[in-house]
């Protein structure tokens, strides 16, 4: 046992209605699906979280810091929650068993709980195992009354320390809603709830505002980063992070939507004497976000610009910037004109960015344990239906 406490991030992704869900069906296809939405979560949850336990249809993960980013934690929770949800859409698409196992995958939904507390690593079977009275009250927080009370089947809670800790002032007009709990030897429980279903609705619904290479005047692509793109995402996106990399850059005073980093942010960025202004116009994580760039007095009108990160492999990303063919012809020729400056501040700044970046995962992925493997499932090859039941 390491013979000290330090400060982390827990997290335990639960898959609802399983229980249910198995009553009447072929337990060969509920295994296997089960299977196939655990390596889901787990996945979209790394690198960010590091898998602490498998704890049936649950996952815990964790994360060691004393800060928390909180528009970077939501992003990756809503983010686990919209792959599930897509998951589930394409399992069910993809197969021509009619077995009750597969009729009824859409009954499973995912909730989230999250708190933010002192835990100790302790060697159990070769396997690193979390103690400590923080580990207990996450746990407890699973047997919740978030759906009796609120109405809510898919949400992520999170308690008030860890709220306090994200930055948010006011959970509320950030559209959480309030929930207590009081647990045997814990005692209350404050916090705070974020309906999940909510948001993959309009999730659904968004319109998409992204640059391609038909509509970009010119592409900028950079070498391959051997970096992850969850990592890479971080910091390009991260005020803090941008600041080590953009060469010339002062400072960025970015102003959120209900604290939250991402649609609708506008970031005004201190270059020396000059000032650009930058609105996100749509945000994906960690695939792209696209910005409209204001550049102050340059004598050009706003340029939208989409930052895309593709994978490219395990740890491998690609990042490419593309730039809007403008509108009005002046733009186009103003734009244009300065293709040569930003190609070179892009790969001068990208190439700082990547070191700085690889450098950072590096230094999580060395002080990373062992962690428990995820069961695999023949439900990862879609590129035939799911196999029938066995005759």
């Amino acid at each position: 046992m390491i013979d000290r406490t330090e400060p982390a991030c827990l997290v335990i992704a639960d898959i609802t209605g399983y229980t249910g869900y198995l009553a009447g069906v072929e337990l060969d296809h509920a295994q296997d699906i089960l299977a196939d939405l655990v390596d889901t979560v787990v996945g979209s949850l790394r690198p960010t979280f590091q898998l602490a336990k498998l704890e049936g249809d649950a996952a815990f993960v964790w994360l060691p810091t004393a800060t928390v980013d909180g528009s970077e934690l939501r992003d990756v929770i809503e983010g686990c929650y919209f792959a599930f949800q897509r998951r589930i859409r394409d399992i069910r698409g993809a197969s021509t068993c009619e077995c009750n196992a597969c009729i009824r995958i859409p009954a499973l939904d995912l909730k989230f709980v999250a708190h933010h507390g002192r835990v100790v690593r302790q060697q159990m079977a070769g396997l690193e195992e979390l103690v400590g009275s923080d580990v207990i009250v996450v746990h407890r927080l699973l047997k919740n009354h978030v759906g009796e009370e609120l109405g809510m089947a898919a949400y992520a809670l999170y308690t008030e320390s860890l709220a306090r800790l994200m930055g948010l002032d006011d959970p509320a007009r950030a559209g959480m809603r309030q929930h207590r709990e009081t647990f045997e030897s814990v005692g209350k429980v404050t916090g705070w709830v974020s309906d999940l279903g909510a948001a993959w609705r309009v999730e659904q619904q968004r319109d998409r505002t992204r640059v391609t290479d038909e509509d970009a005047l010119y592409v900028i692509a950079l070498p391959t980063a051997a970096v992850p793109r969850e990592i890479l995402w971080e910091w390009v996106t991260s005020p803090a992070r941008r600041v080590r990399w953009t060469t010339g850059l002062s400072g960025i005073v970015e102003d959120t939507v209900d604290g939250r980093r991402g649609l609708g942010t506008v970031n005004h960025c201190a270059h020396g004497q000059d000032l650009s202004i930058e609105e996100i116009v749509d945000w994906v994580p960690p695939e792209y976000e696209t910005k409209r760039v204001t550049m102050v007095g340059k004598g050009i009108g706003p340029i939208t610009v989409t930052t895309e990160l593709l994978e490219r492999g395990a740890n491998r990303t690609d990042l490419i910037y593309r730039m809007a063919r403008p509108t009005s012809a002046s733009d186009r020729d103003a734009l244009a004109a300065m293709e040569d400056y930003f190609r070179q501040a892009l790969t001068r700044d990208g190439a700082v960015l990547i070191d700085l970046a690889a450098a950072d995962a590096r230094e999580r992925s060395a002080g990373r344990p062992v962690e428990p493997e995820v069961p695999v499932s023949a439900a990862r090859n879609l590129s035939e239906p799911m196999p029938g039941p066995a005759t």
